[in-house]
């Protein structure tokens, strides 16, 4: 790990100056943390503001990057306004990349800023990520891949470093609690995010809430089972996610797992249908 670590320093300085697409996630966080402490000055993080992106992810974000003292650009970008996005087929997160990665290369360029960068670690490739194809055309590179560095030594080096996010929940945009095919509409995005700040609030971390017309299914972490099904818990749950919209709501029998909506994908694929 410590070895990985000391590639990824030295990959940093060899770039000279970076652009980082910064989310306040595990992986972005530890990113920008350790290109400010190896480039100085020389880095910059850009946020993009959009009604996927959670709003108390993008204070979190605004409070890291002011902590570091580094230039924090947060730039509007409404990726629901993109057909291709909005219609929500199995290229979407292609569109959202393409979008974000063409505001980094530009701002780069005004900025004379020599690379751009994001948090995608090594672990990355084992699931569907349309958005690497993107990245590859627009010439992002993803340094902590480069150094081989998975989730698992991020949080361990994060942890020495006493970084936030240590063991803060995988985070993924809340276009990814919808099934391909259904369409992603602002109303529906402020519905889901409704339920899950109520989630929050009640001190639960790994989550989500899916998006299937009229049933919200939750997905949490096992262990937390006989907790959330508790009357304390279940009854403001039901009542607030009936009043956010939704008639039934559910909660997954296997528990929260990142991208669960990509399981149709691989169940396709392994039947031979297209």
């Amino acid at each position: 790990m410590e070895e990985k670590n000391q590639r990824l320093k030295k990959i940093l300085q060899e770039m000279g100056s970076v652009l980082i697409a910064f989310s306040g996630g595990v992986d972005s966080t530890f990113l920008l943390r350790t290109a400010r402490d190896v480039l100085g000055d020389s880095v910059t993080a850009l946020t993009a503001l959009s009604p996927t992106y959670p709003e108390h992810e993008r204070k979190e974000a605004e409070k890291f990057a002011a902590s570091l003292g580094v230039v924090h650009l947060q730039i509007e970008s409404n990726e629901l306004e993109i057909p291709n996005f909005s219609r929500n087929d199995p290229m979407r997160c292609y569109y959202c990349k393409s979008e974000l990665f063409g505001i980094l290369r530009k701002t780069a360029k005004e900025r004379g800023i020599a690379f751009i960068c994001d948090g995608s670690n090594a672990d990355d490739t084992g699931d569907y990520r349309p958005g690497f194809q993107a990245a590859r055309e627009l010439g992002v590179r993803h340094q902590l891949m480069e150094a081989g560095l998975t989730k698992k030594e991020i949080r361990a080096l994060s942890r020495k470093l006493h970084l936030p996010t240590w063991r803060k929940g995988s985070m993924a945009c809340l276009s990814s609690r919808f099934p391909y095919g259904t369409e992603i509409t602002e109303d529906r995005v402020r519905q889901v995010a409704r339920c899950e700040d109520l989630l929050r609030s009640m001190g639960f971390d790994l989550f989500r809430v899916r998006y299937h017309g009229e049933i919200a299914r939750i997905e949490i972490a096992r262990e937390r089972f006989d907790e959330i099904l508790s009357p304390d818990h279940s009854e403001p749950i039901l009542r607030a996610f009936k009043e956010a919209g939704f008639v039934y709501v559910t909660l997954d029998l296997e528990g929260f797992r990142s991208g669960s909506m990509n399981e149709v994908l691989q169940q396709k694929a392994g039947s031979g249908l297209e």
